[in-house]
């Protein structure tokens, strides 16, 4: 057996993060392989899912060692796992789905930032207080790599952002500092962005 195929089946990380795509994958949230999933196994090392790989069969042998130090001309989904890695090195897990009702929110919403108003649940993502009584997800717009790792640059200088945000038409990205914050922050998004998305239909309904 490949050595480096072996180490990866015998890794902790590796497993955990299998684990989790799998998961994801269970609910839908990323159909037919899309996605990707990354986990930091070193200061400048991380373990990423092949996106070409079916999420619900998910292996260590599946993984790929990413040097966080010296990337190779990343594609977009990957240099912003990268960025988000070099932004906070408390950040252990990303994740990038392109789940239904998420990706049709980011259509739907016309604005650069959409704010979560009076939900429960964004306890669960909020950074600082006054995120638990309004709490924003920004949307970015998909152009050139270069211009979305600017823009992110400027967003999180300016303001602390909860956990996520969209690409317009191409997903969303959460964080955290372990496995299980990070799939608390992702599940507590899927809701807010399906309950939004319901009062919205609802609002249209009732005044049409």
């Amino acid at each position: 057996m490949n050595k480096s195929i072996q180490a990866h089946q015998l890794n902790p990380y590796a497993i955990q993060l299998c684990t989790l795509g799998r998961w994801i994958a269970q609910r839908q949230w990323s159909p037919i392989g899309s996605g990707l999933f990354s986990i930091r196994t070193s200061e400048h090392s991380a373990l990423f899912t092949d996106t070409s790989k079916d999420k619900n069969e998910l292996s260590p042998a599946d993984l790929v060692c990413f040097d966080l130090a010296n990337p190779h001309q990343p594609d977009t989904v990957t240099a912003v796992h990268q960025f988000l890695y070099q932004l906070n090195p408390e950040n252990k897990v990303i994740l990038q789905t392109q789940e239904l009702q998420a990706t049709v929110f980011s259509r739907l919403i016309k604005a650069d930032q959409h704010l979560f108003v009076g939900y429960e649940m964004q306890h669960q993502v909020a950074i600082d207080p006054a995120q638990r009584s309004c709490c924003p997800l920004v949307i970015l717009e998909p152009q050139a790599t270069e211009l979305i790792l600017q823009d992110l640059k400027q967003r999180f200088h300016r303001e602390a952002l909860p956990y996520a945000f969209l690409i317009r038409g191409h997903g969303l990205y959460v964080w955290g500092y372990s496995v299980d914050s990070a799939k608390r922050h992702l599940e507590a998004w899927q809701f807010l962005i399906a309950c939004e998305l319901e009062r919205i239909k609802a609002s249209c309904h009732f005044n049409s």
